[in-house]
């Protein structure tokens, strides 16, 4: 039985009836009624009421080749003829993990050459966490086992994902996060930057929080610092140009691990594979997930650097640690159609070359001057607005995140997809935008600013 068989209201009310959403105040949206997405084409989505909306989040930071990939379904179908499934235990393996293993290593920031398999970003931070543990414990170190996070951050909703992340929301909920992970200011210099404070020097100073922290604790009890590159599900937050040196810099100093989370910023985001090569920077490890297979399957990957994978396996001993759908074989089979669609049509080039420049003018100029915007800033294709009261002394509107779900709501009224985050507005489109698609994008941003101005001034 199809959906086609019901009506709008009877999904909804079923969807009411049965179905918990993630991250969802469940009495307001029974009160409202979920949208019903039905189809997708290309970048953009279609709701049941036959509206076309322009994705501007690749579903959830992931679909980077955009939707109805025939090559990717095909890819997922001949893989489950052959095999749909079998594990990665009792010493067994089977050929698309393998072969993933491969194209992972060599698309990888030099140094990054062993690849463990779950099915989320969550998972794999989960995973990192545990190895990065184990191996200090291997080497000889097990009290060197505190992590570094930052305030804001977001590593994911497993209880270990959530403990990692720095928002305070999902720390209430938990009532007791993993021991021994500490948070640090972010480098978010709209701000936090001192009054005549310049980026770069608030970037070294954001930095060297995390050096605070590690003295604190003593190096020989920090194992490691996490972070992602450009700070997603918070906002879009981007370091000033000195922050990530200084990281790195730290880091070696103390013989403190430098784990990122790229789940949103891999595969092509920032206009290098991974963001890691966009900033120069040389990890113990790195997450992914999401465009991985651009969403078309859930797999996540944890790159392990050679220093970590040389301890593990030369010192040998069980990680007790796995998941059932671990290299999952048809969805490897779809990671290895995607990155070969991503290879194909030069897209991370694009972005990194054409469409990434083009998206930071088009956007900045579309919304300069404008009454309530305090900031654009993008790197690649991930942007984020900032929505103020007063652009002069960056006051916010009242009630802290409803001004930007005025601008969301204005958005997808004029057919365009974005994201509230408390108030900032921001956007990570499928990288199969083109110039045209962005002034498309930019045009209805703009429309909706206006609009949502005027309620709220109103």
């Amino acid at each position: 039985m199809t959906y086609q068989n019901y009506s709008l209201p009877q999904l909804q009310a079923i969807d009411a009836a049965h179905h918990l959403h993630p991250f969802t105040d469940h009495k307001d949206l029974r009160a409202a009624g979920s949208r019903v997405i039905v189809r997708a084409d290309g970048p953009f989505i279609y709701d049941a009421d036959g509206n076309e909306i322009l994705d501007g989040m690749a579903g959830l930071w992931c679909v980077n080749v955009g939707y109805g990939r025939e090559e990717l379904a095909k890819a997922a179908y001949e893989q489950m003829k052959e095999l749909p499934y079998y594990n990665s235990f009792f010493r067994c393996s089977t050929p698309t993990p393998i072969l993933l293993s491969q194209k992972l290593a060599e698309i990888a920031p030099a140094g990054l050459s062993q690849v463990f398999y779950g099915s989320s970003g969550s998972e794999a931070n989960d995973t990192a966490l545990r190895l990065v543990r184990h191996f200090w414990a291997l080497e000889g170190k097990p009290s060197k086992n505190r992590i570094i996070s930052r305030q804001w951050a977001y590593h994911g909703s497993t209880v270990a994902g959530a403990s990692l992340g720095g928002m305070g929301g999902m720390h209430g909920q938990l009532h007791g996060a993993v021991p021994n992970i500490v948070h640090v200011m972010p480098p978010y210099a709209f701000e936090l930057a001192r009054p005549g404070e310049s980026e770069q020097d608030f970037g070294i100073r954001a930095a060297r929080a995390i050096e605070d922290a590690i003295l604190e604790a003593g190096p020989e009890n920090v194992a490691a610092f996490i972070g992602e590159p450009v700070m997603g599900a918070g906002g879009v937050k981007i370091a000033p140009d000195s922050y990530w040196p200084e990281v790195q810099r730290i880091c070696r100093k103390h013989d403190v691990l430098l784990m990122l989370d790229e789940v949103i910023t891999g595969y092509g985001r920032t206009g290098e594979w991974f963001a890691a090569q966009t900033y120069g920077l040389q990890p113990d490890t790195i997450t992914t997930a999401k465009a991985l297979t651009s969403g078309y399957q859930p797999l996540s990957a944890l790159f392990v650097g050679d220093r970590v994978a040389k301890t593990i396996v030369e010192k040998g001993g069980e990680f007790f640690h796995g998941y059932t759908y671990s290299g999952h074989p048809v969805a490897c089979a779809v990671a290895l159609a995607n990155l070969g669609i991503i290879e194909r049509e030069g897209l991370v080039e694009r972005v990194r070359d054409e469409t990434g420049p083009y998206f930071r003018n088009a956007l900045t100029e579309a919304l300069a001057g404008h009454g309530i915007v305090g900031e654009v800033r993008t790197v690649g294709l991930m942007g984020a607005i900032e929505i103020v009261k007063d652009r002069q002394t960056r006051e916010r509107f009242a009630d802290v995140g409803t001004a930007a779900v005025t601008v969301r709501d204005r958005a997808i009224a004029n057919g365009m997809m974005m994201r509230a985050v408390n108030d900032t507005m921001i956007l990570s489109p499928p990288l199969i935008w083109t110039k045209a698609t962005i002034d498309m994008a930019c045009e209805r941003i703009g429309r909706a600013f206006d609009q949502a101005e005027a309620q709220l001034r109103a």
